[in-house]
């Protein structure tokens, strides 16, 4: 819980009046989005890898979607990582926005 209220306070200093936070489990991770009043926003789904949400802005009836991406820091859950975003890539009935952090390249040695 004090995550979510040091998450809040950042938010609203930064001028974002609106936002939800997904709890770190343990040290890593975690997840927080903002956005200001003159948006919309209607949360799809969300887990400690992602939020995904339709955006609608002021007045328009344009609807666009836009995911929160956090991947999995170790080898082994990589694919767990990859896999949940092509499963929310199925839906394409909208534009899509996704950003984040992959965590695909974590050491030089793994650039080609």
């Amino acid at each position: 819980m004090e995550n979510r209220k040091r998450m809040e306070k950042v938010r609203r200093s930064c001028g974002f009046s609106n936002g939800m936070d997904i709890d770190a489990e343990g040290t890593r991770g975690g997840l927080g989005l903002a956005w200001k009043e003159e948006l919309k926003v209607a949360l799809r789904s969300f887990s400690k890898n992602h939020i995904d949400d339709m955006v609608k802005e002021g007045n328009t009836d344009a609807e666009w979607r836009f995911t929160g991406f956090y991947g999995s820091l170790y080898d082994s859950n990589k694919n767990d990582s990859w896999n949940l975003l092509r499963k929310l890539g199925e839906d394409k009935t909208h534009p899509w926005l996704v950003c984040g952090d992959f965590n695909e390249i974590m050491y030089s040695f793994e650039k080609s």
